[in-house]
Protein backbone atom coordinates (compact mmCIF):
# COMPACT_ATOMS: atom_id res chain seq x y z
CA UNK A 1 0.00 0.00 0.00
CA UNK A 2 1.37 3.42 -0.97
CA UNK A 3 1.19 5.78 2.04
CA UNK A 4 3.15 8.62 0.42
CA UNK A 5 1.83 12.16 0.47
CA UNK A 6 2.81 14.31 -2.52
CA UNK A 7 3.82 17.90 -1.79
CA UNK A 8 1.82 20.32 -3.96
CA UNK A 9 3.12 23.62 -2.56
CA UNK A 10 5.05 25.13 0.33
CA UNK A 11 4.98 28.57 1.92
CA UNK A 12 7.48 29.76 4.52
CA UNK A 13 5.53 31.26 7.41
CA UNK A 14 8.38 32.02 9.82
CA UNK A 15 12.18 32.27 9.70
CA UNK A 16 13.94 32.36 13.05
CA UNK A 17 17.48 32.06 14.31
CA UNK A 18 17.29 28.26 14.60
CA UNK A 19 14.11 27.09 12.88
CA UNK A 20 11.86 27.95 9.97
CA UNK A 21 8.19 27.02 9.76
CA UNK A 22 6.57 26.08 6.45
CA UNK A 23 2.93 25.45 5.63
CA UNK A 24 2.74 22.77 2.95
CA UNK A 25 -0.21 21.64 0.89
CA UNK A 26 -0.06 17.96 -0.03
CA UNK A 27 -2.11 15.29 -1.72
CA UNK A 28 -2.86 12.32 0.54
CA UNK A 29 -3.00 8.71 -0.73
CA UNK A 30 -6.81 8.94 -0.62
CA UNK A 31 -6.68 11.89 -3.04
CA UNK A 32 -7.61 14.42 -0.37
CA UNK A 33 -5.73 17.76 -0.17
CA UNK A 34 -4.18 18.18 3.29
CA UNK A 35 -2.14 20.89 5.02
CA UNK A 36 1.09 20.11 6.90
CA UNK A 37 3.03 22.43 9.19
CA UNK A 38 6.74 21.63 9.00
CA UNK A 39 9.31 22.97 11.45
CA UNK A 40 12.70 22.82 9.71
CA UNK A 41 15.56 22.34 12.18
CA UNK A 42 19.29 21.95 11.42
CA UNK A 43 19.53 18.84 13.59
CA UNK A 44 21.93 18.20 16.39
CA UNK A 45 24.18 15.94 18.37
CA UNK A 46 23.76 14.11 21.66
CA UNK A 47 26.50 12.50 23.75
CA UNK A 48 26.16 9.82 26.44
CA UNK A 49 29.38 10.50 28.37
CA UNK A 50 30.61 7.73 30.66
CA UNK A 51 33.10 8.66 33.38
CA UNK A 52 35.93 6.49 34.78
CA UNK A 53 33.52 4.92 37.30
CA UNK A 54 31.09 3.88 34.55
CA UNK A 55 28.61 6.62 35.46
CA UNK A 56 26.63 8.67 32.97
CA UNK A 57 27.29 12.41 33.06
CA UNK A 58 24.14 14.49 32.71
CA UNK A 59 23.61 18.24 32.60
CA UNK A 60 20.94 20.12 34.50
CA UNK A 61 19.75 23.32 32.86
CA UNK A 62 16.78 25.64 32.73
CA UNK A 63 14.61 25.06 29.67
CA UNK A 64 12.62 28.17 28.86
CA UNK A 65 9.73 26.57 26.90
CA UNK A 66 8.88 24.49 30.00
CA UNK A 67 9.97 27.08 32.59
CA UNK A 68 11.81 24.45 34.58
CA UNK A 69 15.20 22.85 35.09
CA UNK A 70 15.57 19.57 33.19
CA UNK A 71 18.20 16.88 33.49
CA UNK A 72 19.53 15.87 30.08
CA UNK A 73 22.42 14.42 28.15
CA UNK A 74 24.89 16.97 26.77
CA UNK A 75 23.65 18.06 23.35
CA UNK A 76 23.59 20.89 20.87
CA UNK A 77 22.50 21.91 17.40
CA UNK A 78 24.51 21.30 14.26
CA UNK A 79 26.56 24.23 13.05
CA UNK A 80 26.49 24.87 9.28
CA UNK A 81 28.87 22.51 7.45
CA UNK A 82 29.96 20.81 10.66
CA UNK A 83 30.39 17.02 10.75
CA UNK A 84 28.23 15.49 13.52
CA UNK A 85 31.22 13.84 15.26
CA UNK A 86 32.96 17.22 15.45
CA UNK A 87 29.81 18.79 16.90
CA UNK A 88 29.54 15.99 19.46
CA UNK A 89 33.17 16.54 20.51
CA UNK A 90 32.51 20.29 20.74
CA UNK A 91 29.41 19.85 22.94
CA UNK A 92 31.18 17.31 25.18
CA UNK A 93 34.05 19.74 25.65
CA UNK A 94 31.86 22.81 26.22
CA UNK A 95 29.23 21.28 28.50
CA UNK A 96 31.21 18.62 30.38
CA UNK A 97 34.80 19.80 29.96
CA UNK A 98 35.77 16.39 28.57
CA UNK A 99 37.26 14.80 25.50
CA UNK A 100 37.63 11.18 24.53
CA UNK A 101 36.49 8.47 22.14
CA UNK A 102 33.11 8.97 20.49
CA UNK A 103 31.27 5.86 19.34
CA UNK A 104 28.35 6.46 16.95
CA UNK A 105 25.04 5.05 18.21
CA UNK A 106 22.91 6.06 15.23
CA UNK A 107 20.32 8.76 14.82
CA UNK A 108 17.13 9.78 16.56
CA UNK A 109 14.18 11.54 14.92
CA UNK A 110 12.89 13.76 17.69
CA UNK A 111 9.33 14.51 16.57
CA UNK A 112 8.52 13.22 13.06
CA UNK A 113 4.95 14.48 13.03
CA UNK A 114 5.97 18.07 12.41
CA UNK A 115 9.75 18.59 12.73
CA UNK A 116 12.76 17.69 10.55
CA UNK A 117 15.22 17.54 13.48
CA UNK A 118 17.54 14.52 13.33
CA UNK A 119 19.90 13.95 16.26
CA UNK A 120 23.21 12.10 15.89
CA UNK A 121 23.85 10.07 19.02
CA UNK A 122 27.29 9.19 20.40
CA UNK A 123 28.67 7.26 23.34
CA UNK A 124 31.60 9.10 24.93
CA UNK A 125 34.19 6.85 26.60
CA UNK A 126 37.84 6.97 27.74
CA UNK A 127 37.25 10.54 28.80
CA UNK A 128 39.81 12.98 30.12
CA UNK A 129 38.54 16.02 31.94
CA UNK A 130 39.42 19.68 31.83
CA UNK A 131 37.37 22.79 32.35
CA UNK A 132 33.86 23.42 31.05
CA UNK A 133 33.56 26.33 28.65
CA UNK A 134 29.85 26.86 28.15
CA UNK A 135 28.27 29.52 25.99
CA UNK A 136 27.77 32.88 27.78
CA UNK A 137 24.02 32.25 28.16
CA UNK A 138 24.38 28.60 29.21
CA UNK A 139 24.24 27.70 32.90
CA UNK A 140 24.75 24.00 33.65
CA UNK A 141 25.26 21.72 36.63
CA UNK A 142 26.73 18.26 36.11
CA UNK A 143 25.30 15.10 37.60
CA UNK A 144 27.04 11.69 37.58
CA UNK A 145 24.66 8.74 37.94
CA UNK A 146 24.79 4.98 37.45
CA UNK A 147 22.80 3.26 34.74
CA UNK A 148 20.59 1.79 37.48
CA UNK A 149 19.87 5.28 38.85
CA UNK A 150 19.15 6.48 35.31
CA UNK A 151 16.67 3.65 34.77
CA UNK A 152 14.84 4.58 37.98
CA UNK A 153 14.79 8.25 36.98
CA UNK A 154 13.40 7.29 33.56
CA UNK A 155 10.68 5.12 35.08
CA UNK A 156 9.74 7.79 37.66
CA UNK A 157 9.53 10.47 34.98
CA UNK A 158 12.38 12.54 36.47
CA UNK A 159 14.26 12.00 33.20
CA UNK A 160 11.62 12.92 30.63
CA UNK A 161 13.61 14.45 27.77
CA UNK A 162 13.23 12.09 24.81
CA UNK A 163 16.84 12.33 23.57
CA UNK A 164 18.07 11.57 27.08
CA UNK A 165 15.79 8.58 27.60
CA UNK A 166 16.57 7.13 24.16
CA UNK A 167 20.29 7.89 24.45
CA UNK A 168 20.68 6.20 27.82
CA UNK A 169 18.75 3.13 26.68
CA UNK A 170 20.73 2.86 23.41
CA UNK A 171 24.03 3.27 25.29
CA UNK A 172 23.03 0.58 27.79
CA UNK A 173 22.12 -1.86 24.99
CA UNK A 174 25.36 -1.07 23.13
CA UNK A 175 27.50 -1.61 26.25
CA UNK A 176 25.71 -4.88 27.07
CA UNK A 177 26.64 -6.20 23.59
CA UNK A 178 30.10 -4.58 23.56
CA UNK A 179 31.47 -4.68 27.14
CA UNK A 180 34.42 -2.41 27.84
Amino acid sequence: MDMTEKQLSTEQKYKGVIVTVDLDTALSPSGRVVHREVVKHPGGVVVVPIDEEGKIILVRQFRYPFHTVLTELPAGKNEPGEEPAYGAARELSEEVGAEGTLIPLGTLISSPGFCTEVLNLYLGVDLTFGKQHTDPDEFLDLLHITFEEAEEMILSGELCDSKTVAGILKAKLYLEKNPR
